[in-house]
């Protein structure tokens, strides 16, 4: 099972404050970790919400909004993707990882949708789709 691990923005995160170099040793060794075990498929910070955007849709129409974007603890601040057998085995890693953010902080562990979990609305021609696209995705084309 996929799982992605989301690591919530902070006020710090949203404020541009970037880790110290002891943070980023210790967030490299438990990436190692996880990349060594197997687990790892991808995992990357992001910028503070002020240099983002969000589109909101309404039928055909399109509104732009800028950002920075209200309600912090609401915001994602980084994220990984990981390869586990069952959400049991995400929690126990997700329990080693160093405290992500000066501070209070939080992760989420979710779930991430797989072929079989849309039934027989994935019909094997979508199957079909789903597997061309991913193939180009990792030959990079």
């Amino acid at each position: 099972m996929r799982v992605m691990v989301i690591v919530k923005a902070t006020a710090d995160s949203e404020a541009g404050v970037m880790p110290s170099t002891e943070l980023l040793e210790a967030m490299g060794k438990y990436n190692e970790d996880l990349v060594n075990a197997g687990i790892m498929l991808a995992g990357e910070g992001l910028h503070p919400s002020s240099k983002g955007k969000r589109v909101a849709f309404d039928g055909p129409k399109r509104l732009v909004i800028d950002g920075p974007f209200a309600e912090t603890k609401e915001l994602i601040a980084g994220f990984w993707l990981w390869q586990v057998k069952d959400m049991d085995e995400a929690l126990e890693w997700v329990k080693r990882c160093p405290n992500p953010m000066p501070g209070p902080s939080e992760l989420e562990i979710r779930q991430v949708f797989e072929a079989a979990d849309f039934g027989e609305a994935f019909t094997p021609e979508l199957a079909e789709q789903e597997e061309r696209l991913r193939e180009k995705i990792a030959d990079g084309k």
